[in-house]
């Protein structure tokens, strides 16, 4: 969900590609005949220029991020939900960075856009439902598989509708509840039951019951029309209180007591927001 970048070479409207040999001069076939370059048109100066390859830092994050999502699928089969919680947060850092990444590198593009939607897809909607079905929904039957499904589907959903909308919306708010939000709240969900022994037979029936629905509810957060602040109008390179640095230390204190249990208050505190902006603000509107 955040905008990345590509290219290097570019070519003008009109001018012509200059045609190579299709091998090297050892008779090996170059690697370019195997794999298409990618070519992208952007405009520049009211002119539409095509730029050819990708830019690699932005995308190395966006892979970075891919592969803790993709790990965490792994480590889950495995039944080491610990280890597969710990890799979705770390899905989520890297995915806040590669975007940020691009802005500031100016790399921003829509190949690394489309890249980032790809991988937040695997990472925040893929991965977060097989750990959650793996650790306790396998055991409910068709109920624990459709609740898994749900978030998945609620997960592209949102990821579809964030793509289409993102030229005109509100960059401070997000529409819907963010992925990788979402799957914090499912990550440490697991990652708090599994501390406390909650896994396999031990995992009482009404617990799993009551993660299925919470599963499915946090899918629906994600396609409900429920404002939430999106923490982008923060200046992270300008001047602040020096409170504010005093609560930053107070949050990692926090965090370090006790992470899963910390984490898994703050994100649901944070999915409870938007329907309670939008109460706030169907008031304000009959009020007025």
């Amino acid at each position: 969900m955040n905008d990345q970048g590509d290219t290097s070479l570019e070519q003008t409207p009109g001018s012509v590609d200059v045609a190579e040999p299709s091998a090297t001069s050892s008779g090996t076939p170059r690697i370019d005949l195997l794999v298409d370059e990618h070519e992208e048109e952007v405009s520049e100066n009211g002119h539409t220029v095509r730029h050819r390859g990708i830019y690699l830092l932005p995308n190395l994050f966006t892979t970075a991020a891919l592969l803790a999502g993709f790990y965490a699928i792994i480590a889950a089969m495995r039944g080491d939900f610990e280890n597969a919680a710990v890799a979705i947060f770390f899905a989520m850092l890297l995915d806040g960075l590669d975007g940020r990444i691009a802005r500031l590198t100016h790399t921003s593009s829509k190949f690394g856009a489309e890249y980032d939607s790809l991988a937040d897809m695997v990472s925040f909607g893929v991965a977060p439902a097989l750990v959650m079905f793996s650790w306790g929904l396998g055991g409910l039957g068709k109920f624990g598989w459709s609740a898994a499904f749900v978030y998945v589907a609620c997960a592209a959903l949102r990821l579809a509708r964030f793509n289409t909308q993102i030229e005109n919306a509100d960059k401070n708010y997000f529409t819907g509840l963010a992925s990788p939000a979402a799957a914090a709240i499912i990550a440490s969900t697991v990652w708090v039951c599994n501390d406390l022994g909650w896994i396999g037979n031990e995992l009482p029936q009404e617990l799993a019951v009551f993660v299925g629905l919470l599963t499915a509810t946090v899918g629906f957060f994600m396609i409900a029309n429920f404002p939430y602040y999106s923490f982008k109008g923060i200046d992270f390179r300008g001047r602040v209180p020096f409170v504010v640095m005093i609560a930053v230390v107070l949050i990692f204190g926090l965090i370090t007591l006790d992470p899963p249990s910390v984490l898994l208050a703050g994100f649901v505190v944070y999915a409870l927001s938007g329907p309670v902006m939008q109460i706030v603000s169907w008031r304000k509107k009959r009020s007025g």
